[in-house]
């Protein structure tokens, strides 16, 4: 793999991550979206995870930004305040050459820092093995699955649920 940095998003990146994103948008059945959101929309989608204080990191190869990750709450409600869903995406070119493994270790860093308690997973197609893997090897665990839940490509989708409780987790107060 390629020399890669891994650091906190900028404005800047923003259309680097919406093109990203649209590839698997368009391609891909990690997201059950549909349509490519424009880049407006990714910066709006950014400031708002950042606005909650959650990282929003991005993965840089050769001055190119080749992937991206961020957690953001898992539900809005209060009791939900230490858990958060993460998302990764990949830049097709660099896929399998560890670079997902790379962002989710630093988003756990990050995430850990800002609070987070439990990271959890909702990956789209239960044939997504490559962000099965990529979690499977950070020590994330099965916590079920919703079959059939998502209609794209012309096919029902399931997505996989899998969780990881990341520095003190449930075994102190977090407040």
């Amino acid at each position: 793999m390629p020399e890669i940095t891994i650091r906190p998003s900028q404005d800047s990146d923003v259309p680097a991550i919406a093109a990203i994103y649209a590839h698997h948008v368009l391609h891909g059945t990690g997201t059950f979206e549909t349509e490519p959101p424009s880049v407006t929309d990714m910066a709006a989608r950014r400031a708002d995870v950042l606005s909650r204080g959650l990282p929003y990191l991005v993965a840089e190869s050769e001055g190119r930004v080749v992937g991206f990750a961020y957690c953001n709450w898992f539900k809005p409600r209060p009791a939900y305040r230490f858990s958060a869903e993460d998302s990764i995406y990949v830049d097709d070119a660099m896929r399998g050459q560890g670079l997902g493994i790379a962002l989710l270790k630093a988003l756990e860093l990050e995430a850990e820092a800002a609070g987070v308690r439990k990271l959890i997973a909702v990956i789209g197609d239960s044939a997504n093995a490559g962000s099965i893997g990529v979690h499977r090897k950070l020590g994330f665990s099965d916590a079920g699955a919703i079959r059939n839940c998502g209609w794209k490509f012309g096919r029902w989708l399931d997505i996989v649920l899998m969780e990881k409780a990341i520095g003190e987790g449930s075994n102190t107060h977090p407040e």
